[in-house]
């Protein structure tokens, strides 16, 4: 065992680990692929070691109790499969298993959420209100609403279930009439009035940012978590001596159930072919 250092300056026990080893990601489904595009994008020599829970997507609509059960099962897939650090590309995991997986794993691998880094992030922005649209999960745990009050008391936060947003993505409704109308409806909701900021409470919804931006007339700042920790991510890698520089990079890819729509955005995000196997971790 060794002391190692996360970017916040909070210690944990974790098992030596070696630069080499591949980032575990997980999500129910293509939206956590927006967090790894970006990962490979700041940290092209990383490998990487995806998990898309196709089979019980989405998990917006599923229980608390549920989401820590698959969350558990698949982090414990990933270190199974030598991952140095697990990263949660899932709000609404990240809102409700985050807590306790840091509490199962403590001294077996560094866990990172989607939640905290933006928090962070906007805490440093000084803007009077900003807006939160995510699944029912995400919303209905207060999570972004508590931790941003706690880091500015004067912000007004406004939050948003979106539930319609995520199987539309993932049924491949994007750019068109239908996606635009979708999303037209929830964002005109007077609620969101003068926000200055909208956190995209959900990885998938990168994925529509743009739309997103339009219909704000791009006058409005549209976060989305993948940047932000992706940068995290780095800090965390560059503090524990963990970023790969060897030259060797291979990445995976594992879903629970084949979709051909993951496959498309897999290879609209990673050019050329990738590496996707059926993995029934549930059997």
């Amino acid at each position: 065992m060794t002391i190692r250092q996360l970017a916040d300056g909070h210690f944990f026990n974790i098992p030596i680990k070696v630069k080499e080893q591949p980032i575990g990601i997980f999500d129910s489904g293509v939206g956590g692929l927006t967090v790894a595009h970006a990962i490979k994008q700041i940290l092209p020599g990383e490998s990487l070691i995806y998990f898309g829970d196709t089979a019980h997507l989405p998990y917006g609509d599923k229980s608390a109790e549920s989401i820590r059960f698959y969350s558990k099962r698949i982090t414990e897939f990933l270190l199974e499969h030598n991952s140095k650090v697990v990263l949660i590309a899932c709000n609404s995991a990240s809102a409700s298993a985050f807590d306790s997986l840091k509490k199962e794993f403590d001294g077996k691998t560094i866990l990172i959420d989607v939640i905290d880094p933006v928090v962070n992030y906007l805490s440093t922005r000084n803007f009077s209100k900003i807006g939160v649209i995510g699944t029912k999960r995400t919303i209905s745990s207060g999570t972004y609403e508590k931790k941003l009050k706690e880091k500015s008391p004067s912000t007004t936060v406004v939050s948003m279930a979106t539930p319609l947003l995520v199987p539309m993505i993932e049924e491949g409704f994007i750019f068109d009439d239908i996606s635009n109308a979708i999303i037209r409806t929830y964002l005109s909701n007077e609620s969101l009035a003068g926000i200055q900021a909208l956190i995209l409470g959900c990885t998938h919804y990168p994925i529509i940012k743009n739309q997103i931006s339009k219909i704000f007339n791009f006058n409005v700042e549209v976060v989305d978590s993948a940047r932000i920790v992706s940068m995290i991510l780095r800090e965390v890698l560059d503090k524990n001596s963990l970023l790969n520089d060897s030259g060797k990079v291979k990445d995976q890819f594992f879903i629970s159930d084949y979709t051909t729509y993951f496959e498309k955005i897999a290879r609209m995000f990673f050019e050329g072919e990738i590496n996707l196997t059926k993995a029934d971790i549930w059997s």
